[in-house]
C-alpha cells in the first residue's frame, strides 16, 4: 500500500506542481509527503523531482516515470469503477438448484421478472430431487427442505413452512370412500414419495394424540410431479407438501383427507455460501424471492 501511496503522491505532485497541494489532496502532512517522495526516489535509485525555493519540476527520468504512473493510476481507477458497476448492476450467470416441483411452480414464473429487471444476468436452474454440493457444483443458491446444512460454510435463510397433506380426486374418493381414520389408509391405494424419510411410515399428530401407520404403496416415485399427475388421474391418495398441491386443492381437483391430523411439516430454506462480499446477482435474487413469498402470503396458505 505504501508503494501505491508513493506513486499517487508523485503523480499528484507533478500535476499540481506542489508537494503541499498534493499532500492536502491526499490528506497527509507536508512532512509525510516529503518522506514518501524521498522513499520513492531511494527505492528507484533515481532523482525524480528537482526542488528549489521558487519552483518544482520533474527530471527527465521523472517525466518518463510520471507518464507511466499516470497511465497506471488511470487503469486502476477504471478497474475499480468496473468492480463498482458490477456490484450495482449485476452480471454473470446465477445458478439455482431446487426440486423439480419447486422449480416449476416457484422459480420458473419468477425468473422472467428477475431477468427483466437485470438483463445482464443469465439464470441456470438445476432441477433435481437431490441435494447438490453447493461448493463443488458451482451453485449459487439451493432451495432445500431441511433446517440445517452440514457445511458450516453455508448460510441458511428460512423462506417458508409448509404442511404435508394427503389428497385425492373426488372421483377416487367417490369410488373408494373417504378414509375417516388413519388406520383406514391401509385399505387405500397410496402414492408415495420415495425420497421421504421412511416413506411408507406416516407419523400423525392431532393435539396431544400421536399415531404412526404403515401404508402400502400403489405407486412410488422420486418426483412429486409424477405423483401429482397420477393422483389427478384418480390412481390413489398422495402425500405431498401443500406448496405443490395448493392450487389443485383450491380448484377442487384434489380433496384433502384426514386434514385434522398433521404430518411433520417441512421448512423451505435458501442455502448459499458465506461470503464477505456477496455478488449482486445472488443478493438481489434472494431479496426478490423472499419478498415474493411474503407478498403472496404463502406460509399462511400452506400451513392453514
Amino acid at each position: 500500500m505504501d508503494r501505491w501511496t508513493e506513486i499517487e503522491l508523485f503523480v499528484q505532485t507533478a500535476e499540481f506542481g506542489s508537494i503541499s497541494r498534493a499532500a492536502e489532496s491526499l490528506e497527509m502532512s507536508n512532512a509525510a509527503a516529503s518522506r514518501y517522495l524521498s522513499s520513492l526516489e531511494r527505492r528507484l535509485s533515481a532523482r525524480l523531482i528537482e526542488r528549489n525555493t521558487r519552483r518544482l519540476y520533474l527530471t527527465q527520468v521523472g517525466e518518463q516515470y510520471f507518464r507511466r504512473c499516470k497511465e497506471l493510476l488511470a487503469e486502476m481507477k477504471e478497474a475499480e469503477a468496473d468492480v463498482s458497476a458490477a456490484v450495482l448492476e449485476p452480471t454473470g450467470t446465477l445458478t439455482i438448484t431446487a426440486s423439480l416441483s419447486f422449480a416449476m411452480k416457484h422459480l420458473a414464473p419468477l425468473v422472467p421478472e428477475f431477468t427483466t429487471r437485470y438483463p445482464k444476468v443469465n439464470v441456470n436452474v438445476l432441477a433435481a430431487n437431490r441435494y447438490y454440493d453447493i461448493m463443488d457444483s458451482g451453485t449459487d443458491l439451493a432451495i432445500r427442505t431441511r433446517e440445517f446444512e452440514p457445511d458450516s460454510n453455508l448460510t441458511v435463510r428460512r423462506l417458508a413452512q409448509t404442511r404435508r397433506v394427503l389428497a385425492a380426486t373426488p372421483r377416487y374418493l367417490d369410488t373408494h370412500g373417504i378414509p375417516r381414520t388413519v388406520e383406514a389408509l391401509a385399505d387405500h391405494s397410496m402414492l408415495i414419495y420415495s425420497y421421504a424419510n421412511r416413506p411408507n411410515e406416516l407419523s400423525f399428530t392431532r393435539g396431544d394424540e400421536k399415531q404412526v401407520v404403515t401404508v402400502r404403496s400403489k405407486m412410488e416415485s422420486n418426483d412429486g410431479q409424477v405423483l401429482r399427475a397420477a393422483a389427478l388421474e384418480g390412481m390413489g391418495i398422495l402425500v405431498q407438501p401443500k406448496y405443490i398441491l395448493y392450487d389443485d386443492i383450491v380448484a377442487g381437483r384434489l380433496i384433502p383427507v384426514l386434514d385434522d391430523w398433521d404430518l411433520p411439516r417441512l421448512t423451505i430454506n435458501i442455502a448459499f455460501q458465506n461470503r464477505t462480499h456477496m455478488p449482486a446477482r445472488i443478493r438481489l435474487f434472494i431479496e426478490l424471492l423472499v419478498s415474493h413469498f411474503e407478498r403472496m402470503d404463502y406460509e399462511r396458505k400452506w400451513t392453514s
